[in-house]
């Protein structure tokens, strides 16, 4: 029998009761960085396995002061956002759902006001990117400016970094109790930037070749592994977005080059985001083969779940699933307005749009207003 989207799936160390996913989702309502009630309501509301998601992957997480690129997001290097986290998964739990905590360096899309001491954003190259962040002002409105100029990460600092990603990852699953973790290597931030060669320049052992452009990536999905068990570790690539700036020339031999590499790593999954990220599935500068790419991956031996990400909609995720082509589908701007996306799969809606007015920043106007079936 073939697959579904409301089959039951083991991923690592957790047991999923479907496999529709809801993707990590910027929202910017955690005041000072730090998680709040709010937030634990708006997760709680999407995480029944029978209306919501299978799996809850968490908004953008940044692993230090460093990591933070847009104001009012939440972090996960102090006490008290660990503690806020806590009231996040506990409420999560309570519905039985399942939550990893997306872990977030975002290199040089930042800007000076969100760095501490407002130093320069770091960067593998001091390349600025072509994209935009998110500041509040004293008087609380948000809005989007262009990314600060940034300085090149010296050899020497990388491996804080990891060590910085390795506790953030102990932060969120052995204090805030969190299922597992999803490493953020996608959509122009810092690992990425590492992984191509648009942003990344280097003449050491760090930049050049294939090889060493993933050395970072790698380096930090091991000690991440090492940190929490393999079990509970994901990560997340975007091969051809141009997020944020970003570009590498040569995508399929990098990434077919990365994943096998992943593969010995044993995983829980891989989350691929198919074409630009919220926009075309393809890129018509940089044709993709994504079969290729998986298939790199299983046959170095890749055991874990492979997750795809990027304009599905319910008829084409469960022919994704059903075909082979994926073991799970995550969603993102549909489960801001449907926190009950499940259901309205399973019933064949009727399905709402959300409000880009609310996008970002703000209360509980949508965020956790928006109606269910």
């Amino acid at each position: 029998m073939k697959p579904s989207l409301f089959s039951p799936l083991r991923v690592g160390a957790l047991s999923l009761a479907s496999r529709i996913v809801m993707a990590p989702l910027t929202r910017n309502r955690a005041l000072g960085g730090i998680p709040n009630a709010m937030m634990a309501t708006y997760y709680k509301q999407r995480a029944d396995p029978s209306r919501g998601a299978g799996l809850i992957i968490s908004e953008g997480t940044p692993i230090s002061p460093q990591g933070v690129g847009y104001a009012d997001v939440p972090g996960l290097y102090r006490i008290e956002q660990i503690d806020g986290w806590k009231q996040v998964t506990q409420a999560v739990h309570a519905v039985g759902g399942k939550i990893v905590c997306q872990l977030w360096h975002v290199g040089r899309v930042s800007h000076e006001l969100l760095q501490p001491n407002q130093a320069a954003p770091v960067a593998p190259s001091a390349i600025r990117a072509e994209a935009r962040t998110y500041l509040v002002d004293a008087h609380g409105k948000g809005a989007f400016t262009a990314t600060s100029a940034p300085r090149a990460l010296h050899r020497y600092e990388l491996p804080g970094i990891v060590h910085d990603f390795a506790a953030a990852a102990r932060n969120a699953v052995q204090s805030a109790r969190f299922d597992g973790v999803e490493i953020h290597a996608a959509n122009g931030y810092l690992l990425d930037q590492f992984l191509k060669s648009g942003a990344n320049q280097r003449t050491d052992d760090y930049g050049g070749s294939i090889e060493n452009r993933c050395r970072l990536t790698l380096e930090v999905t091991r000690a991440v592994a090492d940190a929490v068990g393999r079990g509970r570790v994901g990560i997340r690539l975007s091969p051809v977005t141009p997020a944020n700036g970003i570009d590498e020339a040569k995508p399929q031999p990098l990434f077919d080059h990365l994943v096998r590499e992943l593969a010995s790593l044993g995983l829980a999954y891989v989350h691929v985001i198919e074409g630009a990220t919220g926009g075309p599935r393809k890129v018509a500068s940089r044709p993709f083969d994504y079969a290729a790419l998986k298939a790199a991956y299983t046959q170095a031996g890749g055991r874990g779940a492979w997750m795809v990400n990027n304009g599905y909609d319910p008829t084409t995720a469960k022919q994704a699933v059903a075909s082979g082509h994926a073991d799970l589908v995550s969603f993102g701007k549909a489960f801001i307005s449907m926190p009950d996306l499940a259901q309205r799969i399973r019933h064949g809606g009727p399905y709402q749009g959300l409000d880009q007015a609310t996008m970002y920043g703000g209360g509980e106007q949508g965020y956790i207003d928006y109606p269910t079936l």
